[in-house]
């Protein structure tokens, strides 16, 4: 008899089930997926800024569309076998456009869909002039959430950015609220502080996850610290990105001013280990399974008159 594979979010539940801090890498697409999976991590963040950055140009404003991040998640499922935790932003309308967005979502391959409670268009949680929902209408798109999911492994991750406009009590407070909607996890977004990065978990029981931007207004306390607190997931949402737009810069800023480049060591990856992690070999081989064999004499492939 054969076993089903375990679905994606029953393998991130039995991860975060572990007790054990999840460092939890942002991927726009599906190579940066490939990248994380091949570094050795148990899950990767579909980061609706990265995806917008990446696939549009623009900044995280709210432009991307349901449909392009559905394809986009799709085809990071299929290139990697990693859980993946997906930033869906506000849901992309009412309660039931959430329902849509989270049946789509979920059959395209997430282990997790995270929505906010921000109002449309949404911004980055860690730009000046976000603005929160009434808190009876988030829950209202939570419990719709819930009820859409096929299947009750799915993650719902529920992130509030009350924090920003109306301090940490007001965020708390709708965290709390999230979870007896029936979040499994639960995110205040832009802590200002150590001291709040530290409160959160004594005022919200987790699971929790906090958010590690670079560059962003939360304070990066060290992995064993956040565990210690009760932080179940650790999010570095941007750290590739940032990192794969510096190399950029720096190696396409030293050809236009030399012509030619010069230094690449610890900055390009080279063409095999390119090749590896888009698995050319195995494609190959799979590729060559199919070919047609040597043409048999009189045949019309070896030149006969059909």
């Amino acid at each position: 008899m054969t076993v089903a594979p375990a679905s994606p979010g029953a393998r991130l539940r039995a991860r975060l089930a572990t007790g054990e801090l999840l460092v939890l890498p942002g991927a726009p697409n599906a190579l940066t997926a490939r990248v994380i999976e091949d570094c050795g991590f148990d899950a990767a963040y579909v980061t609706g800024a990265g995806v917008a950055n990446t696939f549009l140009g623009v900044a995280d404003i709210g432009l991307l569309s349901v449909g392009e991040l559905v394809d986009h998640v799709a085809a990071m499922a299929a290139a990697v076998a990693l859980p993946l935790v997906v930033d869906a932003d506000t849901g992309f309308g009412g309660p039931l456009n959430v329902a849509r967005t989270v049946r789509s979502l979920e059959r395209a391959g997430a282990a997790a869909i995270q929505l906010e409670d921000q109002t449309f268009p949404k911004r980055c949680g860690h730009f000046a002039g976000t603005e929160v929902v009434p808190r009876q209408e988030m829950l209202g798109k939570l419990r719709a959430a819930v009820d859409a999911r096929e299947s009750a492994d799915l993650v719902i991750v529920a992130r509030t950015d009350a924090r920003a406009g109306h301090g940490l009590d007001e965020a708390c407070e709708r965290a709390n609220g999230y979870r007896e909607a029936g979040a499994d996890v639960l995110f205040v977004e832009a802590l200002r502080s150590v001291a709040e990065v530290e409160e959160v978990p004594r005022r919200v029981p987790g699971p929790l996850l906090v958010n590690l931007v670079e560059g962003g207004v939360t304070p990066a306390l060290p992995a064993a610290r956040l565990e210690a607190l009760g932080y179940s997931i650790a999010l570095h949402a941007n750290l590739a990105l940032l990192a794969s737009v510096g190399a950029m810069q720096a190696v396409l800023g030293e050809l236009r001013a030399s012509r030619e480049v010069t230094e690449t060591r610890g900055v390009l990856a080279s063409w095999e280990e390119r090749q590896r992690l888009v698995r050319r070999q195995e494609l190959d081989d799979l590729g060559a399974r199919y070919e047609p064999g040597p043409a048999e004499p009189g045949s019309a492939g070896a030149g006969a008159v059909p």
